[in-house]
């Protein structure tokens, strides 16, 4: 059976595999839903982990990576350029209103942040400050599993074996309601010590630090003080770009343009991996030179893969067809009902909602933590009932497709009430 053969040959992504339980074998997936090998009907309450905007399967974008693949499927991407990753490169420098900026591709977040860093770090040595310079963080971040993104994240149970091998970086507390003044003394306190090549941060939300979220006017300020002092500003949109903050792009709820800004996940309705660093031209400019060494030396052997370029193309046209609240009503207008359903219950706290993203803390004798034991029972709990949600820890959040169906809305309530009550 493919159970037994999958234990025998496959290890799997965050799993503890001496004692895992056995995997779904997802057969087929449409729309929110996803079918396992007994037809059991899951509910994807995650988009799978963040990425599936439109749903499974959607014919659109089917349609047109076949169409690609008849023509071309793979390239390389040094000394080489194709249709579809310069249509998607001026598109997506529209959306975002980068003005001259460039689009680097790569093929997942955590290396789109990678390039992040060193486009920033570069960027002063070209300029002519080779001095090694700091990076700020925010304490909770987390920016992705290689080495240089997993640097720039909360030392953590992600990073612990790896901490000594990490670069430097200074962490700045997360900007929650009660603390942002002094937040915002401590932002300019270190950017005023100089120094400092980029400022780096989810906007809006941090996404596996425990879906924690800070108001606009915090992301505005990181920005603007950025610039002010010279340092650059890095917003990792890998979870938040594509609607999730009910804008296309969480730094657009601000009047201010980050300086490098990370793509992934979303990007291409979920169903193919691509990375995108967008660099604002300052930063562009900075690698144009007679001399070589000032190149950005970094590619991948799938850069701008036409048929993953494709994909975000048809995803962006989806957008482009309804307005985003017209098109994230129903799961507004449920977190809207639902969240005055659960918020007096005295088993939660902290419920907190940003456009399609909904989360709330089931209190326990342990503090709010990734590790926190209550996390594998309500995750059986979701799986028995046929949804899948993936609490980090004893936190839950639900991010679905924005195409979910209101029946399948109606059934993540009713269950999720029925957890409450039992924990």
């Amino acid at each position: 059976m493919l159970k037994e053969r999958d234990k025998k040959y496959v290890w799997h992504p965050y799993t503890q595999m001496k004692n895992a339980p056995d995997n779904i074998v997802v057969k087929r997936a449409k729309g929110a839903l996803f079918w396992d090998e007994n037809e059991k009907e899951f509910i994807d309450a995650v988009s799978s982990w963040w990425v599936n905007v439109h749903g499974h399967s959607h014919p659109l974008i089917a349609e047109r990576i076949y169409e690609q693949f008849l023509k071309l499927e793979h390239i390389i991407f040094a000394g080489c350029t194709h249709e579809p990753a310069v249509n998607l490169a001026e598109k997506l420098i529209e959306l975002t209103k980068i003005n001259d900026g460039k689009v680097f591709y790569t093929d997942n977040g955590s290396t789109a942040v990678e390039v992040a860093l060193k486009m920033a770090i570069q960027y002063f040595q070209n300029t002519g400050e080779p001095k090694k310079k700091r990076i700020l963080a925010l304490e909770g971040a987390y920016h992705g599993d290689t080495f240089g993104s997993m640097s720039v994240s909360q030392r953590s149970v992600f990073t612990q074996s790896f901490n000594d091998y990490l670069f430097e970086v200074d962490f700045l507390p997360f900007p929650d309601q009660k603390n942002i003044e002094n937040f915002k003394k401590r932002v300019i306190e270190e950017l005023e010590k100089g120094n400092v090549a980029a400022f780096i941060f989810e906007p809006l939300v941090q996404g596996a630090g425990g879906m924690k979220m800070y108001p606009a006017e915090v992301l505005e300020f990181m920005i603007n003080s950025s610039k002010k002092y010279g340092a650059l500003s890095i917003a990792d949109e890998v979870m938040t770009g594509f609607g999730r903050t009910g804008k296309m792009f969480a730094f657009q709820h601000t009047q201010s343009l980050p300086d490098i800004i990370c793509l992934s996940k979303g990007i291409t309705g979920g169903c193919m991996p691509l990375g995108v660093t967008i660099s604002n031209k300052k930063v562009y400019d900075s690698f144009l030179d007679e001399s070589k060494q000032k190149t950005l030396f970094h590619g991948h052997s799938f850069t701008a893969n036409p048929l993953s370029c494709t994909a975000s193309l048809a995803s962006i046209e989806i957008f482009e067809e309804k307005s985003l609240v017209e098109y994230q009503s129903k799961i507004l207008d449920f977190y809207d009902s639902f969240s005055k359903k659960i918020a007096n219950n005295r088993k939660i706290e902290n419920l907190r909602k940003c456009g399609t993203i909904l989360a709330f803390d089931i209190k326990t004798d342990n503090k709010t933590s990734y590790l926190n034991n209550i996390r594998d029972f309500i995750y059986n709990f979701y799986i028995e009932k046929g949804l899948m949600v993936r609490p980090l820890g004893n936190v839950i959040y639900f991010m679905p497709p924005y195409v979910i169906e209101e029946k399948s809305l109606q059934k993540l309530e009713k269950n999720t009430l029925e957890l409450i009550d039992k924990v």
